[in-house]
C-alpha cells in the first residue's frame, strides 16, 4: 500500500505564493512589453486581477498557519513580529530608492521593465506586511473574546473578502463606489479598534516597549502607503496593482488599530486597570473568606463563588454540581441556563475522554481546572473546576462560554483561587455546624486545627542563595499566627509573618483572611510599604472592630543582595551580621493592620532597605516567644534570643530554630504552659561556595 507524504500547509502556501507572484510579474511584464511596442499581448486585465487575488489568498494562508501555530499569547512578541515585518518591507523599499538615486539620469534609471520589477517587489512586501499584521491584530482583538467580538471580526473578514473582488466591479477606478465601500470598511475598522483588552495586562516596562513597536508600525505603514501612491502615479506604462480596495482597507485597518493601541497604551501608563481588577478579585476573595457565619449555609457560599467566577471569566452560563454522597446533597446552583440546556451540556461533557479521566482520578487533591471544547450549537467551550475539601471531591463548578477557547490562564488562575477559598469556607462552616449540633466542641477544634495547618505553607519558597525553616504552635487547638513565602521571579522572594490579636477560633478565622489578602495582593508586585497600605485597606473592611493584625514583610533580592522590610506593629526581627559578628533588632515605626481604618494609616508606614552578606541570619518571631514566662514570672525576653543566635549562628536554620525552641521549653519548665501562640522563621544566607553543596 502506497503511503502518501504528509502535506505541510505552511510550506505549501509559501511555495504557491512565490509561484503566483512570479506568474503575476511575468504576465505584467508581457503586457508592458506589448504596450511599449504597440502590440496586443492578448492578456486581459482580468488575468492580472485574478493572479493578484490568488497572491493575497496564498500569503493569507501562509501567515494564518504560521501565526496560529506559533502564537504564545505574548503581546510584545506579536507587536514585534508586526514591527519587524514592517522594518524589512520599509528597508527594502528604501534600498530601492537609494538604488535609483545612485543611478541618477542614466538610461537604466528610466528602464520601464526594471521599474516594473521593483514595483512588483514593493507590492509583494507591502501585501505581506499588511496581511501578516492584520492576522496579528486578530489575536489581539480576540483576546478575552466574546460572541459579539467574534461576530464583528467575522463581519470584517467577509467584507475584506468582498473587497478583494471589488476590482472586477469598478475596474480600478477611484469612483464613488470605491469611496462608499471604503467608508463602510473604515467604520468596521473603527468598531474593531475598540477591542483593546490586552493592554491592561501589560506591565509598565512592557507598555513602553509596546509604544516603541507601535510607533515603528505606524511609521512603516505611513511610509509604505506614501511609496505605494508614488509608484501608482510614477510611470504611465506600469500595470496598476496597488489602487486596490483590499490593500487600501488593510492600510486603514493596520494604521487605525495601531494608533488606537498607541494612544490607549500611552494614556494607561500613569494608571493600571490591572491593579483595579486584582483589587476586585481580592475583595471577592475576602467575601468568600468572611461569608461563613453560624446562621449561614453552604448554598450562600456557593452562590458567592459562582457569581465571583462568572465575573472574573465573563462566562455566559454556569452551574455547580454537588455529589450525592456529600452533606450538601440537593444543592444545584444554576446561572443563565435552563435545566434542558444544562442536561445537554452535561451529557456532552461526560462523553469527552479528558473529562472522564479527570473525574475518575483517585487523588482529587491533585485535580486542576480542565478546559473542554464542546460541539454544541450555542456553547463551544467549558471550564471544569473541582471543589475539593480535605482530599475529597465534593463536586464541581462548570463555566460555559459561547466562543471556542474562551478561558485564558489569568482567568483559570483566579477562578482556582476562588474555588480553593470557597472550599475552605465550606469546610469551616461544616465544622462549626457539627460542633453546634453535636456539642462536641473539642473534636471540632481538633479538625479546625488541621484545616488551619493546611493554610500554612507546606513548602517554603527559597533559592540556593539562602536557606529557611519555620515553626508555629497554637496555645489552643487553633491560633492566629501566620507565616508564608512567595516567589515573585527568579531573584525576588517575599517572606511574611503575622499575629492576629486574640486567640482561638476568631483569631484563626482572621488568620485565614490574612492569607487570602497576602496571596491576592502579593501578585500585584507591590513594595513592602505599599503592601501594608493595601492590606490595611482590605482587612479594615472585614476585621471586627476589636481585632487587628501585626505583621512583618521582607522582600529579598538575591541578585542585588538586598532586603526591603516593612513592619506593621510586629515584634522586631533579629538580624545577625556575620562579618561584624554581632546582632541587632530592626526597630522602626509601624502600626498594626486594622487599628487605623482610614488614610491616616499611610503616615505610620515605614520601609527600610539594607544589604546582606553570606552567613547573615534573620530570625522572625511572634510575641508568644518573647513574652513566655517561667515559674518566677520572668519573660524569655529579647536578649536571651539575641545571645542564643550569636552562639549558634554558624549552624543551619533548622538547628538554630531547634536551639531556640528547646531553650524556650527549658526556660518555661517541663510542665509550664506557653500562654500565647508562638511562631518563628529562621533565614540564613549561604556562602557562594556552599550553595551547590
Amino acid at each position: 500500500m502506497i503511503k502518501l507524504p504528509s502535506i505541510h500547509i505552511g510550506k505549501l502556501s509559501l511555495l504557491l505564493a512565490i509561484l503566483v507572484w512570479l506568474a503575476l510579474l511575468f504576465v505584467d511584464l508581457v503586457r508592458l512589453f506589448g504596450l511599449i511596442n504597440d502590440m496586443n499581448s492578448g492578456i486581459s486585465d482580468e488575468i492580472t486581477w485574478i493572479l493578484e487575488i490568488l497572491f493575497f489568498f496564498t500569503v493569507y494562508g501562509f501567515y494564518n498557519y504560521s501565526v496560529g501555530k506559533n502564537i504564545q499569547g505574548d503581546f510584545l512578541s506579536l507587536l514585534w513580529r508586526a514591527a519587524s515585518t514592517g522594518i524589512f518591507a520599509t528597508g527594502m523599499t528604501l534600498l530601492t530608492e537609494l538604488f535609483y538615486l545612485s543611478l541618477g539620469d542614466s538610461k537604466l534609471a528610466t528602464e520601464p521593465f526594471l521599474r516594473n520589477f521593483f514595483y512588483h517587489v514593493n507590492f509583494a512586501l507591502t501585501s505581506i506586511f499588511l496581511i501578516s499584521s492584520a492576522l496579528l491584530w486578530k489575536h489581539l482583538i480576540l483576546y478575552q473574546k466574546n460572541k459579539q467580538v467574534v461576530k464583528q471580526w467575522q463581519t470584517f473578514e467577509f467584507a475584506m473578502l468582498l473587497a478583494m473582488f471589488f476590482v472586477f466591479f469598478n475596474k480600478n477606478n477611484l469612483d464613488y463606489s470605491f469611496l462608499f465601500a471604503m467608508v463602510i470598511l473604515f467604520v468596521i475598522t473603527i468598531v474593531l479598534s475598540g477591542n483593546l483588552k490586552w493592554i491592561p495586562y501589560l506591565t509598565f516596562k512592557e507598555k513602553w516597549k509596546s509604544l516603541l513597536f507601535l510607533f515603528i508600525i505606524l511609521l512603516c505603514t505611513g511610509y509604505l502607503f506614501r511609496q505605494m501612491l508614488a509608484y501608482s502615479a510614477a510611470e504611465p506604462y506600469q500595470v496598476n496593482l496597488t489602487d486596490n480596495l483590499f490593500l487600501m482597507a488593510l492600510f486603514a485597518f493596520i494604521f487605525t488599530y495601531a494608533i488606537f493601541s498607541f494612544l490607549v497604551t500611552l494614556f494607561n501608563l500613569p494608571t493600571s486597570s490591572v491593579f483595579e481588577q486584582k483589587l476586585t478579585e481580592a475583595i471577592n476573595f475576602q467575601r468568600l473568606s468572611q461569608s461563613i457565619q453560624p446562621e449561614d449555609n453552604e448554598e450562600q457560599v456557593l452562590d458567592i463563588l459562582l457569581d465571583s467566577c462568572m465575573s472574573a471569566s465573563y462566562a455566559d452560563g454556569a452551574w455547580i454540581e454537588i455529589n450525592a454522597n456529600t452533606k450538601s446533597e440537593g444543592i444545584n446552583q444554576l446561572r443563565f441556563l435552563d435545566e434542558s440546556t444544562k442536561s445537554d451540556l452535561s451529557e456532552l461533557i461526560k462523553n469527552q475522554k479528558s473529562a472522564i479521566d479527570w473525574a475518575s482520578t483517585d487523588r482529587p487533591e491533585t485535580l486542576q481546572p480542565l478546559l473542554v471544547r464542546l460541539d454544541h450549537p450555542q456553547y463551544e467551550s467549558t471550564l471544569l473546576i473541582p471543589l475539593v475539601i480535605n482530599k475529597v471531591a465534593i463536586g464541581r463548578m462548570v463555566l460555559c462560554k459561547e466562543v471556542r477557547d474562551g478561558f485564558n490562564k489569568e482567568m483559570v488562575s483566579i477562578i482556582s483561587t476562588f474555588a480553593r477559598q470557597a472550599c475552605i469556607s465550606v469546610e469551616n462552616h461544616r465544622l462549626l455546624n457539627q460542633a453546634i449540633q453535636n456539642e462536641r466542641y473539642q473534636e471540632e477544634l481538633k479538625i479546625a486545627q488541621r484545616v488551619q495547618k493546611a493554610l500554612l505553607p507546606s513548602k517554603l519558597d527559597h533559592p540556593d542563595a539562602f536557606d529557611i525553616c519555620a515553626f508555629s504552635n497554637a496555645a489552643d487547638e487553633v491560633g492566629g499566627d501566620y507565616y508564608d513565602t512567595y516567589q515573585l521571579d527568579e531573584n525576588r522572594f517575599v517572606l511574611i509573618i503575622g499575629d492576629v490579636s486574640g486567640k482561638g477560633t476568631s483569631a484563626a478565622f482572621h488568620m485565614a483572611q490574612m492569607k487570602g489578602v497576602f496571596q491576592s495582593l502579593i501578585q500585584l508586585n507591590l513594595s513592602p510599604s505599599e503592601f501594608m497600605i493595601r492590606a490595611n485597606s482590605a482587612l479594615s473592611k472585614c476585621l471586627e472592630r476589636n481585632h487587628f493584625i501585626t505583621a512583618s514583610i521582607f522582600l529579598i533580592n538575591t541578585s542585588e543582595r538586598q532586603i526591603c522590610h516593612s513592619r506593621a506593629g510586629h515584634v522586631p526581627t533579629l538580624r545577625y551580621r556575620a562579618q561584624e559578628e554581632k546582632s541587632e533588632y530592626l526597630f522602626f515605626d509601624g502600626l498594626g493592620l486594622g487599628i487605623l481604618r482610614n488614610k491616616q494609616y499611610e503616615k505610620h508606614v515605614r520601609e527600610d532597605t539594607f544589604s546582606y552578606a553570606p552567613g547573615d541570619v534573620l530570625v522572625l518571631i511572634t510575641d508568644g516567644i518573647v513574652e513566655a514566662k517561667n515559674p518566677q514570672d520572668q519573660q524569655f525576653g529579647f536578649e536571651r534570643i539575641r545571645s542564643l543566635v550569636e552562639i549558634h549562628h554558624d549552624k543551619s536554620p533548622k538547628e538554630i530554630q531547634d536551639q531556640l525552641i528547646d531553650s524556650l521549653h527549658v526556660f518555661v519548665g517541663g510542665d509550664g504552659m506557653i500562654e500565647d501562640d508562638y511562631s518563628m522563621m529562621v533565614v540564613k544566607f549561604q556562602n557562594p561556595a556552599t550553595q551547590n553543596i
